[in-house]
């Protein structure tokens, strides 16, 4: 029961933490996450944690390493692969060996072998962290995939470091020539077994499909295994758990992208799965490392031996140290056409290499592994200054954090001025790519029965294609919500005016005239949010649905309908000319939008349908293609950012555009 408790309380952490960030969004959501484990830790009933570190590797980082090898774009790791590598194993390496002097220089106590322990654990940097802090930045893609490479490559060269140290300390022995060669044995062990495995589980996938198991829930049991049955098969067998999962991730993400058109619904349930899974796993890493903080201050502080003044200043001297190291090694070898090739934003070398430097944080990795250290050495006398080794770790993983929260977007940002396209330009050209991407899915999609609705929506895309740049701005960057919200006040407004002016004439019945206004207060109210007018709009068509199914047999009520038909054709075109009265250039888009919408609802009252039938179909049709041209937008937009073609601002544009769009095919429905 109590450690239901726990989870249920970390959940709970995990989704205040969003909330909080909301109101102070200049802290990034680690912080936040690790302050609220701390806080809870400090509380006298407060939540009891220990940190298993063989259980925190497979439980979290093998997941979270796992989803980051499917989620890299492979191509940018390819081109990416000498700089990735001389992080990873070159500047770990080196981390090792110069700090590994310099912190046993500093601070004697601790014994050379457990100096370099310390080094090793410090020298790789957390794949989650990285992305949080990075994120939150303008960085140019290919500097944020280099990051991500880096942070997946790294955990490994860092651990089998820390491994023989350790080993060097427990045991007083030391040999770089076995050292080497088990290192190559284990990582490339680790990379051919995470490849072989993963080929295994998709061949077991494909033949439960040939059986005729098509079954979601069931193969998506098996994608969620995956990472944890790689990663403990490859620690079994004495390689790379962390080298394997990467590895079996990229070989995953190779076959979705041949397998994608295959089940298609799989992929929607693993994309919306895995997003839940990593979302929770993410949150409960940062707050077991602050739940692990009053353990670890506690027996240092309360040692009267150690100075706390002292134990700061050597944990800001060892951040200082290893930020200045990382900054050195890089700009020995650092190269702009690394990342400059295709970004929008350019940097120069020395500021590239500050960049790269402060992005260098340390995270779950770290800790985990300084708490694997052994209690006691070889001869049963204690490991030496073990305590003081977490403590140490414990902080350069909030100093490396803080540190690159507050100057990661200062300096980025500096950045920002130096623009080598032009964004407009840059914006209509990716705008063009995502609507011949559209075409070709929905022309693939296209077959006898759904023919009508796919040239319907294909028209309206081409209809976008041909418009010139200048008017392409309404596509990217859609009028804000607050003048969309004072542009349909207006219609709804004018409707009031029309529905009262057809009462008092006569033409419409009391209780027609009170359903146009209970529904216009309705859509006054709900338009205060943007949640409350979907929930609005969803509700009509519930509504609506009702009816139709109520007034199939009932000819009184068939009557009502029709009145209610005629009184919302009158409303329509008078707030169409109301809100053509008040366009200006600044809303001229969005008010044609909306007389468009008006236009659609007067046409579908107005027509007598002979085949309902028929057109139901080709709406519902109609619809679910125009869903699907939505997330290929999505996808495309994703992709443009991740090949670094565009930048995050524009990527948050064209996903309003989407946005945009989605909403008014609810705004469709509900006039329909």
């Amino acid at each position: 029961m109590e450690l239901f408790l726990a989870i249920l309380v970390l959940l709970c952490l995990i989704g205040l933490s969003n909330i909080l960030n909301r109101f102070i969004p200049f802290v990034p959501v680690p912080l936040i996450q690790i302050a609220l484990g701390a806080t809870v830790a400090y509380l006298p009933t407060g939540i009891l944690l220990p940190l298993n570190p063989e259980l925190f590797f497979v439980l979290f980082i093998a997941p979270l390493l796992f989803a980051d090898g499917k989620r890299m774009p492979r191509e940018q790791l390819w081109n990416l692969r000498l700089p990735i590598l001389l992080l990873a194993l070159g500047l770990v390496f080196v981390t090792v060996f110069v700090m590994g002097y310099a912190i046993h220089w500093l601070i004697p106590s601790i014994p050379l072998p457990a100096a370099f322990a310390l080094a090793a654990i410090l020298s790789p940097t957390d794949a989650v962290a990285v992305g949080a802090i990075a994120g939150r930045s303008a960085l140019p893609p290919g500097l944020m995939h280099l990051l991500e490479g880096e942070a997946l490559m790294n955990d490994a060269s860092g651990l089998v470091a820390f491994k023989f140290a350790v080993a060097a300390a427990v045991t007083g022995f030391f040999s770089l020539a076995q050292a080497s060669t088990s290192f190559l044995f284990i990582s490339i062990g680790g990379l051919f077994s995470g490849i072989l495995l993963s080929f295994f589980m998709i061949r077991l996938r494909l033949t439960i499909r040939r059986l005729g198991m098509e079954d979601v829930t069931m193969h998506m049991l098996i994608q969620i295994v995956t990472p944890f049955v790689i990663y403990l098969f490859a620690e079994e067998v004495g390689v790379s758990g962390i080298l394997a999962v990467v590895a079996g991730g990229i070989i995953h993400a190779i076959e979705r992208d041949h397998a994608e058109s295959m089940m298609a619904k799989l992929q929607v349930v693993s994309v919306s799965t895995w997003s839940v899974i990593l979302f929770i796993l993410n949150g409960i890493v940062f707050l077991i490392l602050g739940l692990q903080i009053p353990d670890v201050t506690t027996v240092i502080f309360r040692d009267a031996a150690i100075s706390n003044t002292q134990v700061i200043i050597y944990i800001i001297a060892i951040s200082f140290g290893l930020i200045l190291l990382r900054f050195i090694w890089n700009y020995l070898f650092w190269k702009e056409k690394w990342i400059s090739s295709k970004t929008v934003l350019h940097f120069s070398r020395l500021h590239s290499v500050i960049l790269i430097s402060l992005s260098g944080v340390r995270g779950a990795v770290t800790l985990a592994g300084a708490f694997s250290i052994p209690y006691v050495l070889q001869d049963g006398s204690p490991f030496p200054e073990r305590a003081l080794i977490i403590f140490l770790a414990a902080g350069v993983i909030l100093f490396t954090l803080a540190a690159a929260s507050i100057m990661l977007p200062i300096l980025a940002a500096k950045g920002v001025s130096s623009i080598v396209a032009d964004q407009a330009a840059v914006e209509y050209t990716a705008r063009k790519e995502i609507i011949r991407a559209v075409i070709q899915v929905l022309k693939e999609e296209m077959n006898y029965e759904n023919k009508a609705a796919t040239l319907s929506v294909i028209a309206y895309y081409d209809k976008l294609m041909k418009l010139p740049q200048n008017e392409s701005k309404y596509l990217s960057d859609p009028q804000p919500p607050g003048q969309e919200a004072a542009i349909r006040i207006v219609g709804l407004r004018a409707e009031q005016t029309e529905a009262e002016r057809l009462l008092k004439t006569g033409q419409i019945s009391q209780a027609t005239a009170y359903s146009l206004q209970k529904h216009i207060n309705a859509a006054e109210t709900a338009l205060s949010n943007r949640l409350q007018f979907k929930i609005f709009l969803l509700s009509v068509l519930v509504k609506q649905s009702i009816a139709k199914l109520v007034s199939r047999n009932n000819k009184a009520l068939k009557e009502e309908v029709q009145e209610y038909k005629f009184a919302k054709i009158q409303t329509s075109s008078a707030a169409i000319t109301a809100i053509k009265e008040q366009m200006s250039e600044e809303t001229k888009q969005l008010s044609l939008d909306l007389i468009a919408n008006y236009h659609k609802s007067i046409e579908r009252l107005s027509t007598k349908r002979q085949n309902p039938q028929k057109r139901a179909l080709f709406e519902k049709q109609k619809k679910e293609l125009q869903l699907k041209a939505i997330q290929v937008e999505r996808n495309v937009v994703q992709s443009l950012f991740e090949s670094g073609e565009i930048s995050r601002d524009i990527a948050n544009k064209l996903r309003r555009s989407t946005n945009y769009f989605e909403a008014t095919i609810l705004d469709d429905d509900l006039n329909s």
